[in-house]
């Protein structure tokens, strides 16, 4: 979808408004990870792709653990009494105030009736549900499309367990033609349209965007530098020296020149890449019967950048213009939901989803639910091609349709190209699971062999590790990684600022016992409010809280630090190991230490050592990655005095050369040396203190 940041001024307020339905839980000590909202593509890393996690599979048999079903009955008939006949949102809400399922009807009292009758033949499933509840509430709407759309919006902020869940809900990626500068800024882009410009998406993921803007930077030379760092430059970068930039910034193109490329970039995105390419071989081809050839390659090459952008995209429908695809397939009592972006006649990416669901659940009942929740809070296409006729397709049409303020058609085609688009993302749904499944049986078998190597009860479902960084003891922050059955699960992931004012630079020891006493102590004794997020947060993953294994950087001497943090913390369920590095640091040659048990040595090869290597690596990316933002931010407040022989007129003169403290920290040695009153001395105390070891 490509539309101007000026044409839904309310979309940021409004998705706030609909998720301010339901109660937020309150903030917590312990920080977790963010993605910021505006990212430049030139320096940003790439982002993490989906890694959504298989979900548990949710049995038919086996009680929810409340009473029998004719209480789950009486209370229903209760609500029945006094239910509306008009449409609506109901809660069914356990013994723990626990919301069971959300539901929407066009007659409320009807449908709640459908669940009183006891004679009637209900799923085990429903009557599980039945026999769990006590109380139900309910929300009246004017329209059943309103119902549809508040029942979304109920499900993904309270995640009900008897209902279809979607599980990761990350926003997606645009591409920003920025429009507050005489020269626009080409960057990738998250969360609210507020910058003005043209966004052009959604993308796949991030590296979708990132490979076709340094496409788009060949074909069109447009700039992705920041503002400040354009206003600071008196010659031109390296990326005008390799031809992905036009050089604005030093007045190497005129205006007219630079809007011209802005003009075919945009145009090109907006779906008119046919014309865009004949210009461009119009223009080759001018230039090389005036014997012009280096501006005749200039364009060959802009030419090729632009065939590399479709061809990467694979599938470009000739008859779609704007579309969403979604195919759904089922196996194992799993499924997975592909979806595949389709805008300006060009695939933008795809992605597969594995929504929680009951095994019972048919394909249309979960994708049915699934695209109510998935367009919750992203805009939806003109068309929608769905795999399997939904039951409420003409309803779920409307409401997205008064949402989107543009007539949605959600259909499922049968003939044409249409159905061909739908058929490939079939294959690939069915793909993605069975790969999803593969891995997921191999972690499986890895978590059963550490079992049996370290001499555990049973299979760790949560395995936490932990780590520290800091240099010289200053910017000193933890971090825990978590690992279960389906791999990383990142959105546990958390890091810990060091806040001990008495610990010692450089102990590690005292570092660690902070980190783990602060996150212990929150599971052992957690605030109210604190406790009820948690709570929400163990329902909303069905992932364990308590770890069954820690594993700790270091040998003996570490792991009985830790012993010793447990034992005063009472901790004796947790199983705790320590990976000390071989000689010379390298991998392969670990040691494993456990409580009161000799150290094991496991082969190089063995896949039990690789998997608790790939845990102690992740931890440490983790930890110095989160150590790299808190000293970058510091070093930013702190500006450049703090470096030894650093002084207010060498501040400027760094400045003057190279714009911005960013571009300075990216500097190397022989360029530092350049600039005027620098030594070959400074210059290397300036690069070592950008660029320390982490200790």
């Amino acid at each position: 979808m490509v539309h101007d940041s000026t044409d839904n001024p309310d979309d940021a307020r409004a998705r706030k408004s609909r998720r301010g339905m339901a109660p937020d839980g309150p903030p917590q000590e312990i920080q977790q990870e963010t993605a910021p909202p505006d990212l430049d593509p030139a320096s940003a890393s790439g982002d993490d792709e989906d890694d959504a996690r298989l979900p548990d599979i949710l049995e038919e048999s086996g009680a929810v653990g409340e009473g029998p079903l004719a209480t789950g009955h009486e209370a229903i008939e209760r609500a029945v009494r006094l239910a509306p006949t008009s449409p609506g949102v109901y809660r069914m809400l356990n013994a723990n105030s626990d919301v069971l399922y959300v539901g929407k009807a066009k007659n409320v009292k009807k449908r709640l009736s459908s669940y009183a009758r006891q004679s009637a033949p209900l799923p085990a499933r429903i009557l599980r549900m039945i026999a769990a509840t006590v109380t139900v509430e309910i929300v009246s709407t004017n329209t059943e499309t309103e119902a549809l759309l508040l029942e979304a919006n109920l499900i993904k902020q309270l995640r009900p367990r008897f209902n279809v869940q979607l599980r990761d809900d990350k926003s997606f990626p645009y591409i920003l033609i920025t429009g507050d500068h005489w020269a626009p800024q080409i960057l990738k882009h998250r969360g609210a349209q507020t910058r003005p410009g043209r966004y052009f998406g959604p993308f796949a993921s991030a590296g979708a965007v990132n490979r076709t803007i340094t496409a788009l930077q060949r074909a069109f030379l447009i700039r992705s530098c920041t503002d400040s760092f354009f206003e600071s430059r008196t010659r031109p970068c390296l990326l005008y020296q390799i031809r992905r930039c036009a050089g604005p910034c030093t007045r190497e193109i005129d205006f007219p020149g630079y809007t011209t490329l802005v003009r075919e970039a945009t145009d090109f995105l907006s779906g008119k890449s046919h014309a865009v390419k004949q210009e461009l071989a119009g223009e080759m081809e001018k230039a090389a019967g005036e014997l012009e050839f280096e501006r005749a390659a200039l364009y060959r090459d802009r030419l090729a950048a632009l065939s590399a952008i479709q061809s990467q995209q694979g599938i470009n429908p000739r008859t779609v213009e704007e579309a969403d695809v979604f195919a759904i397939h089922q196996e194992g009592g799993f499924s997975c939901v592909e979806v595949f972006f389709f805008r300006t006649g060009q695939n933008w990416g795809n992605r597969a989803y594995f929504p929680r669901a009951e095994k019972t659940f048919t394909p249309e009942e979960v994708l049915g639910s699934f695209l109510a929740q998935f367009y919750d809070d992203k805009p939806p296409p003109r068309n929608i091609l769905v795999s399997h006729e939904i039951e409420e397709s003409e309803l779920l049409a409307n409401a997205l349709s008064i949402k989107a303020g543009h007539k949605i058609e959600v259909t499922t085609p049968k003939r044409g190209e249409k159905k061909e688009l739908v058929t490939h993302a079939l294959t690939n749904a069915r793909e993605a699971l069975g790969r999803k499944l593969a891995d997921t049986a191999t972690q499986s078998r890895l978590l059963d062999a550490i079992a049996t190597t370290l001499g555990l009860p049973h299979a760790p479902k949560r395995i936490e590790v932990y780590d520290n960084s800091h240099i010289q003891g200053t910017n000193a922050v933890g971090a825990m990684i978590v690992a279960g059955p389906d791999g990383f699960v990142k959105n546990q992931y958390r890091k810990f600022n060091i806040r001990s004012e008495g610990i010692t630079p450089g102990d590690d020891f005292a570092m660690m016992r902070e980190v783990l006493e602060r996150r212990f102590k929150r599971l052992i004794n957690p605030p109210e409010e604190g406790a009820a997020k948690e709570n929400i947060k163990a329902k909303d993953d069905d992932f364990p809280q308590w770890p069954d294994l820690v594993i700790i950087d270091g040998g003996r001497g570490q792991l009985n630090a830790v012993r010793e943090i447990f034992a005063n913390l009472g901790l004796t369920q947790v199983s705790l190991m320590s990976v000390a590095k071989g000689p010379d640091r390298d991998a392969g040659r670990e040691t494993l230490f456990m409580p009161e048990r000799e150290a094991i040595k496991l082969e190089p090869r063995d896949p039990v050592l690789y998997f608790i290597q790939r845990l102690r690596d992740e931890a440490h990316r983790f930890v110095i990655g989160s150590h790299r933002k808190l000293r970058k931010k510091d070093i930013r407040e702190a500006g450049l005095q703090e470096i030894p022989g650093i002084g207010p007129s060498r501040k400027r003169a760094l400045l003057h050369h190279f714009g911005t403290l960013k571009e300075i920290e990216r500097a190397s040695i022989a360029d530092l040396g350049k600039v005027p009153g620098v030594s070959a001395e400074s210059a290397r105390r300036i690069f070592e203190y950008f660029h320390p070891q982490p200790g």
